[in-house]
């Protein structure tokens, strides 16, 4: 890679690497594993830098890389990981809260954790980063209207939880 590249490569880490922890983090439900996929999420771009900065839209190159290495990642496990109410080691801005804080995060994190893989990596994409529908089903390799319905069913799901009910009447 040329220093141009390399410069490129860097300042897109920088000015990306915290929002695509917080995406890994909603899709795996754990700090650590978050920091992993983004690692090698990482990596695989920067093999492919030219590529992935050359496309019309190498954020969405990248999540799409980003989706498929977590994919993969659950192809390949064999061990199954429960979460638990402790705090991480090493708090952050987006770790479980200990215990006494508030409860509404940990309440969201567990729906979505609970949630099957795909529902979870669609409600992730279109509303923690927002993104279009067109632009979620690129990054889930699937149609808009896979991304609807996937949507829709892992939003009955949230309502159907117990401890989110009462969200709307917090005014969360």
């Amino acid at each position: 890679m040329d220093d141009a590249s390399e410069r490129d490569f860097r300042e897109y880490v920088v000015s990306r690497r915290a929002i695509l922890e917080r995406e890994a983090y909603l899709l795996v439900g754990d700090v650590h594993l978050a920091q992993d996929l983004v690692q090698t999420t990482l990596a695989k771009a920067y093999v492919s830098w030219r590529r992935v900065s050359g496309s019309q839209y190498p954020d969405a190159y990248v999540r799409r890389i980003l989706i498929n290495t977590n994919n993969s990642r659950l192809r390949k496990r064999r061990v199954r990981e429960i979460l638990t109410d402790t705090a991480v080691e090493t708090p952050d801005a987006y770790a479980v809260p200990p215990e006494g804080a508030d409860t509404t995060r940990v309440d969201i994190l567990r729906a979505l954790m609970a949630l099957p893989k795909r529902q979870r990596t669609a409600v992730v994409l279109r509303y923690w980063a927002d993104l279009p529908e067109a632009e979620v089903a690129a990054a889930m390799g699937c149609s808009v209207g896979t991304v609807r319905s996937q949507s829709s069913k892992a939003l009955a799901k949230l309502r159907g939880q117990p401890a989110l009910r009462d969200l709307s009447v917090r005014g969360v």
